[in-house]
Formats: C-alpha cells, sequence, structure tokens
C-alpha cells in the first residue's frame, strides 16, 4: 500500500484492538488527503500536567502525527520515515475537561531523503494552542 492508502485504511477502520499511541490518547483520524492530514482528541483529567491543564506533551504527541502522517501520504508503498526534528511552540492552556483539540498537518516539502511539514492544534473554539514544524527522513 502507498502511504495515502495506509493512513485512509488507519482512518476507516480505526484499528481499536491495535496498541498504538492513538489508541492510548484517543486520537481519531478525521481527514486524510494527500500532503494533509487531520487528528483530534477529547481531553480528559489524565491528561493533566501539575498546574491542572494538559500537559505539552500531548499537543505534541497530536502535532508529531498529524505532521508526520502528512508526509506519509506522499510516500510510495515500501517506503518509511521517522522524525529527526520536531519544533513546537505553545501559546496557550487547554483544558482537562473534554475540550476536543484538533491538530493539522500539512506537507511543505517531500523529497526523496527528507520532507518538512507544518502543523497547528486548536481548540473546540478555534484558537491556537500550539503549533510546530518538522523535518522527518525518508527511509
Amino acid at each position: 500500500m502507498t502511504g495515502l492508502e495506509l493512513m485512509r485504511r488507519v482512518q476507516t477502520e480505526h484499528p481499536d484492538g491495535i496498541p498504538s499511541i492513538g489508541r492510548l490518547i484517543g486520537m481519531r483520524f478525521d481527514e486524510v488527503e494527500p500532503g494533509r492530514v487531520v487528528v483530534s482528541l477529547d481531553t480528559r483529567p489524565d491528561f493533566a500536567n501539575p498546574l491542572g491543564t494538559v500537559h505539552g506533551g500531548i499537543a505534541a504527541t497530536l502535532l508529531d502525527s498529524a505532521m508526520g502522517c502528512a508526509v506519509h501520504t506522499t510516500l510510495p508503498a515500501g517506503t518509511s520515515y521517522t522524525t529527526l526534528e520536531l519544533k513546537v511552540n505553545y501559546i496557550r492552556a487547554a483544558r482537562t475537561d473534554g475540550q476536543k483539540l484538533t491538530a493539522e498537518g500539512t506537507v511543505i516539502h517531500a523529497g526523496h531523503r527528507t520532507a518538512t511539514a507544518e502543523g497547528k492544534v486548536r481548540d473546540d473554539e478555534g484558537r491556537l494552542i500550539a503549533h510546530a514544524t518538522t523535518t522527518c527522513m525518508i527511509l
């Protein structure tokens, strides 16, 4: 399968029985298209940092997943990738009370050896929570 075919399969079949970070945090694949992926989750108290807001690692995980999967949609069958670099900027805190967080990842450049992408996480009111860039190594 191409990367796009695999991501669409994950989106439609949502393999709940397969251990993954997505299953662990309740991530959903809302949109999958060439060079773009949108994922979301509903926050919960388990995501809290010591201050009582959503831990930054949740936003980073959403961003890494959305951007990496967006890169994956550009890859031919038999090709994989790994994250080389992830840069996240946090803008505001998110609540732990079931607030929906949505991350959109978009490919900027898809080359033979590396790919870059950008992403944004927004809350259910459309406010920017965090934004990021990534560099992926094509394997």
